[in-house]
């Protein structure tokens, strides 16, 4: 045997050391997801962030796009836009909108053809390696529906959905698996078509959870809310829709609570209320948390991402002068499940708020909100991962070839959709504004028609809120 320091040890040491190493194992790629959402509001765009955080998390890469990108034409932003105005200057034409699509059971032939027209721009813009995708929007599962049922999509089809109501449009053909909060929109989605339907619970961003004295005492301080009373956060949207200023108004005069009122981007809103002798309201507010852990009990009109956000919370909800179409429907969803009160009558608005905010009611709905939070190993971004890496076993359907005039007529269909779509815009704009030289000069403005993509608002962000 060679002593330390001889040659023969020296050679043997050598020899060791210039071994060729075993080569590193390269590490498997990580499965890739993608969600397609839409800036309409922040509900669609919210959860879309949060599942994209969680799926994150699990070793999943995550693209997220915008429907409204992958409309042709601008027309994304005229949509955003009509949408917005349509709901603070003429809620009745939403009303009506939503019904008739409702009686119909989804959207029109223009609605169909402004869809189509996103299509190839979907498969596009679809990262190379994706083995899932996910719908936070109605008009997203359409799209990915129809591109899954013609053969040209391959990879599972998910929606989530973000409403405890289940309108139609929701429930697209070719969607493999729609993920619901609860029982209640579960058994909407298969009413209307939907076959493999999964009860996930909702999900919220985990700042959302219920507060101790401590922490409430401390926010209310950083709110300048008042240390003792009573309070109702009144929210209405990122856009500040709805009766807002009447609400408000009722809530103080009910003696209740102190209205704190969420006015989200209507900041002119704020200004009236505040003019109003309402003390306590916001823009739009950076630390929801904080100003849900203030309150006692949450007034709300749409039954959007808010909500959701609530029950995590531990925050009693109530339902009261809703706007119409989803805003109704969500209320009478809710109420069904029993984790909300949906005020009808307003001479219930006092009686009920104190029975959700010291009674034995709000104990109940607490509890009922917090339950759909119980089983986080089964939420929707578990059960996303599991269908990402184990797919789905779609219905066979054949693809479809397109032929040359039928590539014609899209391209000519889209042309026209575009020109209605625009008109259409233009039209409730018209009818629904007193400012015609502005309304003119923001019509030569959209008039572009330049295909490149237009920047919106970032998602996910709320400025800073302005105390009074």
């Amino acid at each position: 045997m060679p002593y330390l320091g001889s040659t023969a040890h020296l050679r043997a040491l050598a020899s060791a050391t210039l071994r060729d190493e075993p080569a590193p194992v390269p590490a498997a790629p990580a499965e890739r997801v993608t969600i397609v959402s839409a800036s309409i509001g922040a509900g669609h765009d919210g959860a879309a962030a949060e599942l994209a955080r969680r799926l994150t998390a699990d070793g999943l890469t995550v693209d997220r796009f915008d429907l409204l990108d992958l409309v042709p034409a601008r027309i994304g932003r005229l949509i955003r836009e009509g949408y917005h105005r349509m709901l603070l200057q003429a809620p009745w034409a939403y009303q009506r909108i939503y019904r008739s699509t409702e009686r119909a059971g989804g959207g029109g032939p223009l609605a169909r053809a402004l869809l189509r027209s996103a299509e190839d721009r979907m498969l596009r813009t679809l990262p190379p390696g994706t083995k899932a995708i996910v719908s936070t929007y109605p008009g997203a599962s359409r799209v990915l529906g129809a591109l899954r049922l013609s053969g040209r999509l391959s990879v599972p089809v998910l929606t989530y959905l973000t409403d405890f109501s289940v309108h139609p449009l929701w429930v697209a053909d070719g969607v493999d698996v729609h993920l619901a909060a609860h029982a209640v929109p579960a058994a909407q989605a298969r009413d209307a078509g939907a076959r493999d339907v999964r009860v996930s619970g909702p999900v919220t961003d985990p700042r959302f959870r219920p507060a101790g004295m401590p922490e409430r005492a401390a926010a209310r301080a950083r709110f300048g809310l008042p240390a003792d009373a009573p309070l109702a956060l009144l929210v209405a949207g990122s856009w500040g829709v709805g009766p807002v200023r009447q609400v408000a108004l009722e809530l103080r005069d009910c003696g209740a609570a102190v209205p704190v009122v969420a006015c989200g981007r209507n900041e002119a809103l704020a200004g009236r209320l505040r003019a109003d002798g309402i003390a306590h309201a916001f823009g739009w507010v950076d630390d929801m948390p904080g100003l849900m852990h203030a309150a006692d009990v949450l007034v709300q009109n749409a039954g959007g991402l808010t909500s959701l956000e609530a029950f995590a919370a531990g925050l009693p909800v109530a339902s009261y002068r809703c706007i119409p179409g989803h805003g109704l429907t969500n209320a009478g969803a809710l109420e069904e499940a029993g984790v909300a009160a949906w005020i009808r009558d307003p001479a219930q608005l006092g009686p009920v708020l104190e029975e959700l905010i010291d009674g034995t009611r709000g104990l109940l709905q607490r509890e009922a909100g917090l339950a759909l939070f119980a089983d986080a190993e089964h939420g929707p971004a578990a059960e996303i991962t599991r269908v990402c890496r184990a797919g789905v076993r779609p219905a066979a359907v054949p693809a479809i070839r397109r032929r040359p005039h039928q590539v014609l007529r899209r391209l000519a269909t889209t042309a026209a959709v575009a020109c209605t779509v625009w008109a259409g815009a233009v039209g409730t704009a018209v009818a629904t504004t007193a400012d015609a030289p502005g309304l003119m000069h923001a019509i030569g403005h959209e008039l572009d028609l330049d295909d490149g993509a237009h920047p919106h608002e970032p998602t996910g962000h709320r400025p800073q809120a302005h105390h009074s």
